[in-house]
């Protein structure tokens, strides 16, 4: 096991692309770290320089305390696990799992202890003598973990290695992954793009967005202290609602409505005391609104319902409030009063709302988040 630093690490490619810009943070030793964000976000880069497969334009790379910017990958002492598996379909599982060792010239008895100890572990030891075709995809998945593990590598990197299986067997694996890896102890970098899978499975998540590093914290600190507008909008699903208002005192005004914000939000946010007009951005998240005809509060605005999703559970209605929305991903995006930009709400399936109704809307004002609009950064 091994703890990973990097410092001021960035990637700039030949066509002048800066890829990465200035990464820096610690992986303790064991960890499980998540890196997520959208496509081209540059998190499977930086995963790639930790393995040695991208060089490091400038920064500093450690593992385990060395300096590693020039080490080769083989001499790096981790092990990968790719998206694609990377099986050898002519070979078994139990050759498949025990090839990186007998590429290292391991003992035959030490070898065959190994395997069938990963095979344990996996639950694959009555599939050692098949081969990957005839394995389902959650079988080859396992394969590809049990080669990783019989090296007893220093940490595991693993590059989306679930996104080819469907979503029930996603679910599956994700939490096999993540018991797996609290056996082990192993320090182990994930990369996904589904915020789901890094909340679920991360001991923290490092959220990326066009190769900069925007909040590296636990899931639930994610949650429920995003640093940013992008970080709030991404972590969650459904995304956090996004508006404009103007907060007078202790009274916010989104669109037609307005309600007092309570005493305790500006106990936890200091920062928002003192404020006369004040332009801002507002989030909600959508669990945190309500159909006021069930589950009544002291804030409550009006929007019709645009469309109402029955879950069963819950249901999920769209509603157009009659406010200036924000997109979370791009800075200077801020749509006009009555385009239609829905919100998204969890409603109890107790709700007779449907499309067309104009809601009352009950907000759990205490759980509101509040951003700078030109920052864009949380106001704390």
């Amino acid at each position: 096991m091994a703890e990973i630093s990097l410092s001021n690490i960035n990637k700039v490619y030949g066509d002048s692309f800066h890829a990465i810009h200035d990464l820096s943070f610690d992986i303790r030793d064991g960890e499980f770290m998540v890196f997520v964000g959208p496509s081209g976000c540059g998190k499977s880069t930086a995963l790639r320089m930790i393995a040695g497969l991208e060089n490091i334009t400038s920064g500093t790379l450690t593992i385990g305390g060395e300096v590693v910017n020039a080490v080769d990958p083989k001499d790096r002492d981790i092990a990968m696990v790719f998206q694609s598996y990377a099986l050898y379909p002519h070979k078994t599982v139990r050759e498949n799992i025990a090839f990186p060792l007998r590429m290292a010239k391991i003992d035959k008895t030490e070898i065959g202890r190994r395997v069938e100890e990963a095979a344990r572990i996996l639950e694959l030891s009555q599939h050692l003598d098949r081969k990957p075709g005839n394995l389902s995809g959650g079988q080859r998945q396992r394969v590809a973990m049990g080669r990783a593990i019989v090296r007893k590598p220093k940490a595991f990197l693993m590059d989306e290695p679930l996104s080819n299986l469907d979503a029930k067997l996603r679910v599956q694996m994700r939490a096999e992954i993540a018991g797996l890896q609290r056996e082990l102890g192993v320090t182990t970098i994930y990369v996904t793009h589904d915020q789901v899978e890094a909340m679920t499975m991360g001991d923290r998540v490092a959220v990326m967005k066009a190769g900069v590093l925007q909040q590296v914290a636990s899931p639930h600190d994610l949650y429920s202290r995003p640093d940013n507008v992008f970080v709030a909008a991404f972590i969650g699903s459904p995304s956090m609602n996004l508006y404009e208002a103007t907060l007078d005192g202790n009274r916010l005004t989104l669109g037609k409505d307005g309600f007092e914000v309570p005493a305790q939000v500006f106990e936890s946010r200091p920062s928002l005391r003192g404020s006369t007009n004040r332009k801002i951005i507002v989030g909600i998240r959508p669990e945190n609104m309500d159909d006021a005809a069930i589950h009544p509060a002291s804030a409550e605005i009006s929007a019709p319902a645009t469309l109402v999703e029955v879950l069963g559970a819950e249901d999920i209605v769209h509603l157009n409030i009659d406010a200036p929305w924000v997109d979370a991903g791009d800075p200077d995006a801020v749509t006009e009063i009555g385009e239609d930009r829905s919100a998204v709400a969890r409603f109890s399936p107790k709700s007779t709302i449907r499309p067309g109704d104009i809601a009352r809307v009950a907000i759990e004002a205490e759980e509101l988040h509040f951003f700078d609009p030109d920052t864009r950064a949380s106001i704390w």
